[in-house]
């Protein structure tokens, strides 16, 4: 296996002799992005919801040369979008050899670099970097120093008998070290503000300076940010000529629809792969869990200031297939298909993701389990339009009663499902032509809960088991 190198130059003077030219790394985006524009391709493939609101913002800072900063609650994915522009860097772009910083071999900055340069001219070595490691990331934290992001004097080079004056006596910090490359600073308005202004060179004057060093290293860095917009907005979080500096301000959101955030979540998911289980996952159970998020980042009952990330919806989905599996595992079954008895798990996994704000002690679950029935019920009423399934409410208007719960079998599901014909019509249409007993059974259960929730039956729960009756 190669890593790529092997044809390309070795020394300064065969990479002149190839016509390599050199450009900045803005202008390697900008050309590199505009190819992908002009043939239809996807310049962040993987991301999705931002196709007609924050992508095309995210396109024109590029073309435009902007460094950005991104604006958004928890889980929006502005992390994974400022990590996906490294792939619209060169794979391969040669350095100086022996270069802590990426020298440009045409314009050496360093000492080392313009030292070796000097010395041995076209000869001088050349080495191949990958566009991946021509990435840095650092959150921001109020213990973050100048020295982690800029650079300090390494004592263990003072005591190899170098002077203080000697700029070899630098460890050059993250910046200078991703010269050349993306540089990303997540939670932006957590720096200390004499950390915020190390910054403003790095975004105005494209350099940066170490203490008291009479040097300016003249650095080419694509910089994006993160922030909370509430965090950046207000005073004292961020002095105003750090914001000033920045091209572009994008504004991100979360999934504007139920499909979307069902989309991501289904991408995203750990996928539960245990010998001899099959896993499927009903389209409007997916639906399901994707509504509680959507309905909790409306609900005045959680913090929206905290936001309530799409992770809830990856988690939420994940423990919806354990508790599935873990139901099918007791039971004997090989179909893992989440029912309604299965969503009362997602009170856990959701507790650990929402910042409720209850002024009565002990309310939390009681507002989890209100979001959580309030989801079912949305998609029951778009999935089962009440003339689909008024006809199945006749059996018990005679007194039929029917039992669910995570001990109740398959089989007891698919007699329910015989014993009342009307249910046919709705199944089919939730089943969308899986035929499998655990879907059918699962599509009863939910048509059943729907009807509860729509307050045409009535349930009683205890324990882990319930059963439906008519409202007589």
């Amino acid at each position: 296996m190669t890593d790529g190198t092997a044809d390309r130059p070795t020394t300064l003077g065969e990479l002149r002799a190839s016509g390599w030219v050199s450009r900045s790394v803005k202008d390697e985006i900008r050309d590199n992005a505009a190819q992908r524009i002009a043939a239809g391709a996807p310049l962040f493939p993987g991301v999705e919801g931002y196709e007609h609101t924050v992508l095309p913002q995210l396109e024109n800072a590029l073309l435009a040369g902007h460094d950005v900063i991104f604006l958004g609650e928890r889980g929006q994915a502005k992390t994974r979008m400022i990590r996906s522009v490294v792939g619209l860097l060169d794979e391969w772009m040669p350095v100086i050899a022996g270069s802590e910083i990426n020298d440009d071999p045409y314009a050496p900055v360093s000492r080392h670099a313009r030292e070796l340069v000097d010395a041995e001219g076209d000869a001088a070595p050349i080495e191949w970097v990958h566009r991946d490691q021509r990435f840095g990331e650092k959150l921001a934290t109020p213990d973050t120093s100048i020295a982690d992001l800029i650079g300090e004097v390494d004592p263990i080079k003072v005591a190899e008998g170098r002077y203080l004056s000697d700029e070899l006596t630098l460890h050059y910090g993250l910046v200078p070290r991703t010269n050349r490359g993306i540089f990303a600073i997540n939670e932006l308005p957590d720096l200390a503000e004499r950390i915020q202004v190390g910054l403003l060179n790095v975004l105005e004057e494209r350099d940066v300076q170490v203490r008291g060093y009479k040097i300016r290293l003249p650095i080419d860095v694509l910089l994006f940010a993160s922030a909370n917009p509430e965090d950046y907005t207000n005073r004292g979080r961020i002095i105003t000529p750090l914001k000033d500096r920045f091209g572009s301000q994008i504004r991100t959101h979360y999934p504007l629809e139920v499909d979307t955030e069902v989309d991501i979540a289904m991408a995203e998911m750990r996928p539960l792969e245990t010998s001899g289980l099959q896993v499927r996952i009903p389209t409007y159970m997916a639906e399901v869990v994707a509504s509680l998020s959507h309905l909790a980042r409306q609900s005045p009952h959680l913090n929206q200031r905290s936001g309530v990330s799409v992770r809830l919806t990856i988690a939420n989905m994940e423990t919806l297939v354990a508790n599935a599996a873990r139901r099918a595992l007791l039971s004997g079954e090989t179909d893992v298909i989440p029912r309604v008895t299965d969503i009362d798990a997602l009170v856990a996994s959701t507790m650990g993701k929402v910042e409720i704000e209850s002024i009565e002690e002990g309310r939390d679950e009681a507002i989890i389990d209100h979001l959580i029935s309030s989801a079912v019920l949305a998609v029951f009423k778009e999935r089962c339009p009440m003339e689909l399934v008024r006809p199945v409410l006749d059996p018990f208007d005679e007194d039929l009663v029917v039992h669910v719960g995570e001990d109740v079998s398959t089989d007891e599901y698919l007699a329910t499902y015989r014993a009342i014909p009307a249910l046919e019509a709705p199944v089919a249409a939730l089943t969308e032509g899986d035929e499998a007993p655990a879907s059918i059974a699962a599509a009863v259960e939910f048509v059943l809960e729907g009807l509860h929730l729509s307050k045409r039956l009535n349930k009683d729960a205890v324990g882990g088991r319930a059963h439906y009756r008519g409202r007589r």
